[in-house]
């Protein structure tokens, strides 16, 4: 996915093997082969509406795109004179292959990935203020993804938390890229 795609082009950067990155995805799968395989694992809406976190969500609603960022080191960044929009510290992962299925993500292991990401770039959960959420609107997904963010933001308090999918579906493999730049949107909005 993307987001392995950013995680690698950060280690490149970090260990000074290049010295800018272009990390992303592309989604453009045939749609008879996502509708089929979706279908066959009761993933896919019935509705037809993305509605992550809701009481009436009834699975994803597939997009096609492509999401792409641009990675330098950040003094490199600066010294060449180009407009930094965000700063990533650290990338958390945990796909260990435990879980129950590819649709049946494991709470604990998506708390072990944002613990390691904020671990790794020495914040606390209470000094996030915007998470951006995976949150398909599959009902198996979205729970696990409220019992891990609640077992590690529990404590915190007014914390805006969203998903891109309920404005544009899923992008499968270009859906973590997206949501980094929403986050970026956001960002230059003042939603810190």
């Amino acid at each position: 996915s993307s987001l392995y795609a950013v995680k690698l082009a950060c280690d490149a950067l970090h260990d000074r093997r290049a010295d800018l990155m272009l990390a992303g995805a592309v989604n453009r799968a045939d749609d008879l082969f996502i509708h089929i395989g979706f279908c066959a694992l009761q993933a896919m809406s019935r509705t037809g509406q993305s509605r992550p976190f809701h009481r009436d969500a009834d699975g994803l609603v597939p997009a096609e795109g492509a999401a792409f960022l641009l990675l330098k080191r950040y003094g490199d960044a600066l010294a060449d004179g180009d407009k930094v929009l965000g700063v990533i510290r650290a990338v958390g992962l945990s796909n260990d292959g435990q879980g129950r299925g590819l649709l049946a993500p494991c709470p604990l292991g998506q708390e072990r990935a944002l613990r390691q990401a904020y671990k790794g770039c020495d914040l606390t959960p209470e000094q996030v203020s915007l998470v951006e959420c995976h949150a398909t609107g599959t009902q198996v997904g979205d729970l696990a993804e409220v019992q891990s963010m609640s077992r590690v933001f529990g404590q915190v308090k007014d914390l805006p938390v969203g998903s891109l999918k309920s404005n544009l579906g899923h992008l499968i493999t270009a859906s973590g890229t997206a949501g980094i730049q929403k986050v970026l949107g956001a960002m230059a909005e003042g939603i810190r």
